[in-house]
């Protein structure tokens, strides 16, 4: 059988390492971090882990054969030149990866994953003399943290300055490229290049959020940000990037180490995206409505709309300029953007603590008419009075939890009749923009 050619424009590469049934690290990480990346993934497993977010329970390693059989099924098809590895249990897995990469002339992210970050071992003390002998003279990076690197050098790196002497020792086994990263150090990633024998100092922070399976995103980016044709200071960077991102968009999945999320922040654009969509949407359901105009407010009217989960005013979209009355019609002035409105998005993120479904708001001219028709339409409504409002306290983050309080859930209705110098007021809440706009056009027309 002889190799396709793959399309130029479809970059493709490969993983060779563990699985987890927990899905948080080995292969699960690194194929979501591909796709995340807009690369094509794919993937030959060494080993089946029973894993979860507290650690390794058991291995069951697959015979060397079975690794093979898998890249040769992929390289003899695909157009592979950039492949990282993970997991290499035993001596005879290293021995057919190191065959392999030679083979298919790969150009090889070396992971060397040596225990899991929730606990358990998953490199044989016997195969590490067999990965430093066999496998990294074929090694374009490694990647490996403080502990990694101080077990391939054979010395304690406990600082940057013992990370610079690690990196170099582990340069000497024939690696064009280290990588020593910082989490286990102070955040800053080291690449000591051999070639021109310079270190670079990639810059981080510490992130709060569930590392498991940080490592082996890194080096699925790192792999990926290569097959893209980035240097290695480029892919270096990208790669501390995404991994932090990944990190903090980690979310409880057990009862141990949170995984990371290499799809977080692609995930986070989509509901941006269809934030953005919905609420354009709705401002056009408003300013079609030819009777909507006598519900906006003399200070003009906002709607808005937040990102699931959304917890600060820039994952809360509105328009900038708010809508107002233009002659007989209603008329949005600036764009429809994320952190356009503090008034807005106060409520809809104070609606969010008590109910995650309700995502949208809109406030509206208060009159006795309007609430009435509230009432008719069988809408459940809460008043509140603002001179009881508390000192350092803002109506926006006050009305809500006083109407939870009050009614054990939160009305669609909420409304004030205002104060000395504040306009009475009517706020409506839905569970997204498009919603809340057909309601008020609906009561519009019945006004």
């Amino acid at each position: 059988m002889t190799k396709k050619q793959s399309p130029t424009n479809n970059t493709i590469v490969l993983t060779i390492a563990g699985s987890d049934s927990g899905g948080g690290a080995g292969i699960a990480a690194d194929l979501k971090t591909f796709a995340a990346l807009g690369v094509h993934g794919t993937c030959a497993i060494t080993s089946v882990t029973a894993q979860n977010t507290t650690g390794v329970l058991d291995t069951f390693d697959l015979p060397p054969a079975a690794v093979t059989s898998q890249i040769e099924a992929v390289c003899m098809d695909m157009d592979i030149k950039w492949v990282k590895t993970g997991m290499l249990a035993s001596p005879a897995i290293i021995r057919e990866v190191a065959k392999e990469v030679k083979k298919h002339k790969l150009s090889l992210v070396l992971d060397p994953v040596m225990a899991a970050e929730a606990g358990g071992n998953l490199l044989r003390e016997e195969s590490l003399p067999v990965l430093i002998e066999e496998l990294l003279p074929f090694c374009k990076v490694i990647t490996p943290n403080a502990l990694e690197a101080g077990a391939l050098a054979g010395i304690s790196v406990k600082s940057p300055e013992d990370a610079k002497i690690a990196a170099k020792k582990i340069a000497d086994l024939c690696v064009e490229a280290v990588i020593v990263t910082g989490g286990h150090l102070d955040a800053t990633d080291l690449l000591y290049e051999t070639c021109s024998d310079t270190f670079t100092s990639i810059q981080g922070t510490f992130v709060s959020g569930g590392t498991h399976g940080s490592g082996c995103t890194y080096s699925a980016a790192m792999a990926a940000f290569l097959a893209f044709g980035k240097s290695l200071e480029e892919a270096a960077k990208e790669s501390k990037k995404f991994v932090m991102q990944a990190i903090m968009k980690s979310r409880p999945t057990g009862r141990g180490v949170n995984p990371v999320d290499p799809l977080g922040t692609t995930l986070e654009e989509k509901e941006r995206y269809l934030v953005l969509k919905n609420l354009k949407e709705a401002v056009l359901i408003l300013e079609k409505s030819p009777d909507f105009q006598k519900y906006i407010p003399e200070d003009g009217c906002n709607i808005g709309m937040a990102i699931p989960g959304a917890h600060n005013l820039e994952e809360v979209a509105a328009v900038e300029d708010r809508i107002v009355r233009c002659g007989e019609r209603a008329v949005h002035v600036g764009c429809v953007k994320f952190g356009a409105s503090r008034h807005i998005a106060r409520i809809i993120l104070s609606a969010l603590r008590y109910n995650p479904k309700i995502r949208a708001a809109i406030n509206v001219r208060y009159s006795e008419s309007n609430i009435s028709l509230c009432r008719k339409a069988g809408l459940s409504l809460y008043s509140f009075n603002r001179v009881e409002e508390p000192e350092n306290c803002t109506t926006m983050d006050w009305e809500i939890p006083e109407a939870v309080k009050s009614q054990k859930s939160i009305p669609k209705v909420v409304y004030d009749t205002g104060d000395l110098g504040k306009e009475p007021m009517i706020h409506l809440l839905g569970t997204n923009a498009v919603e809340i706009a057909k309601l008020v056009v609906e009561l519009a027309e019945k006004s």
